[in-house]
């Protein structure tokens, strides 16, 4: 008799504990709702893999390593934002079981960004990666708060003991996508459709320019600033004044596939930056200089699931497999393509570097001398442009 009352009690107790993990897993979404941040930020609690998975699961799941992605812009941007979400989906699948993650959108760079932060440490996230150059004192002011909680700054030069910093390379595409200008250019004038003044920004209309003018020394670049990281209607209008000006070859260095798009509308041709943006715009399409985030992002939660991360200021580029140019269009010439097998391959191998002297400033005067190389403190104060950049850089003439 004990036996059976044992055996009723057990049973009991094993579909009390089913239940209870199944009205966890059914309510998740309700107790746990997208957290209204203002009205154009929510947070999405992006527990990816748990979409139809077993309440056993996601008890295994209550103690994740929760990591969180704060994003500047939406995720459809179509480049940068959507890059990073690319990754983070990816880390999702290296870390199935074991990392939880959510995301913030169109977060601005302003006081709002620390807002967002410390809710996301309330909420009990352990690793914060903040996406944009722009959080860099937001994130400094939380950071000092939340010790025990380890921040990544994408971008930015201001580490701390539980701040770290990474960047891609973004310059190497730019570059390649110069080389490809260069061949291309039946005008001899190619132009940019530049974000924000940042030294990261520079860096990449100079080597957009030099990538040119080692092919076609002829080649001047135009610069038409917009001021901001994505705002289609604005890069869409530069985009435009650019083309009416002569140029017939555009990069950009925001976020959206507008300038792209604008460019097939009028006829001429153009990249696509951090994503491959092929199908935007076909014909206007010669190459995308991409971005992949992934590898930075496993890499990092890796070291926290095994107790090593440290701040390090990491700048990844296509020797690391976070930059590439891919989806080169067909009409390119098989020499360029050549070339831009050569310049990668040396790139990956420390045999190639863009930043070698001799460079000229605009003003003409030396910047490197030749046989000197430009190191990455050197990258991250590039506050000039290069011989065959027209134009100035906002706010350069002050001091």
């Amino acid at each position: 008799m004990k036996k059976y009352i044992w055996l009723a009690l057990l049973v009991s107790f094993f579909s009390l504990g089913l239940n209870i993990a199944q009205a966890r897993e059914k309510n998740f979404w309700q107790i746990n709702p997208p957290a209204k941040i203002n009205d154009k930020t929510f947070v999405n609690p992006a527990w990816d893999s748990m979409d139809g998975a077993p309440a056993s699961q996601l008890i295994v799941r209550a103690v994740a390593l929760k990591v969180a992605f704060v994003y500047v812009g939406p995720v459809g941007d179509g480049g940068w934002t959507f890059q990073h979400e690319q990754a983070r989906r990816k880390l999702m699948q290296a870390y199935p079981t074991n990392v939880m993650t959510t995301y913030i959108t169109n977060v601005p760079e302003s006081a709002e960004a620390s807002k967002v932060f410390r809710k996301l440490v309330a909420d009990g996230y352990e690793l914060i990666f903040a996406t944009t150059f722009g959080y860099m004192d937001s994130l400094h002011a939380v950071a000092k708060e939340f010790p025990q909680v380890k921040f990544e700054h994408a971008t930015g030069y201001k580490a701390a003991r539980n701040i770290g910093l990474y960047s891609s390379r973004t310059y190497e595409g730019a570059y390649l996508s110069g080389v490809i200008a260069g061949g291309m250019t039946k005008t001899n004038l190619i132009g940019v459709v530049g974000a924000i003044p940042i030294p990261e920004v520079i860096a990449n209309i100079n080597a957009y320019t030099m990538g040119a003018r080692s092919v076609n020394p002829l080649i001047t670049t135009r610069v038409a600033w917009v001021n901001s990281w994505y705002n289609p209607p604005l890069e869409a209008q530069a985009t435009k004044n650019l083309i009416n000006a002569g140029v017939d070859i555009l990069l950009q260095t925001t976020d959206s596939n507008a300038v792209l798009q604008t460019a097939e509308n009028m006829g001429v041709r153009a990249f696509g930056w951090d994503s491959d943006m092929t199908a935007y715009a076909p014909k206007a399409h010669l190459g995308s200089a991409i971005i992949d985030w992934s590898p930075y992002y496993i890499k990092t939660v890796r070291d926290m699931l095994a107790g090593n991360w440290a701040s390090r200021n990491s700048w990844w580029g296509i020797k690391e497999g976070a930059i590439d140019m891919v989806s080169i269009a067909d009409d390119v010439p098989d020499e360029t393509k050549m070339r831009i097998d050569e310049i990668k391959t040396g790139l990956k191998a420390g045999t190639f570097n863009i930043w070698k002297g001799p460079i000229t400033g605009q003003d003409g005067k030396e910047i490197l001398a030749k046989d000197a190389v430009g190191d990455d403190k050197f990258l991250s104060g590039v506050n000039f442009y290069v011989k065959g950049v027209e134009g100035k850089i906002p706010g350069g003439d002050k001091k």
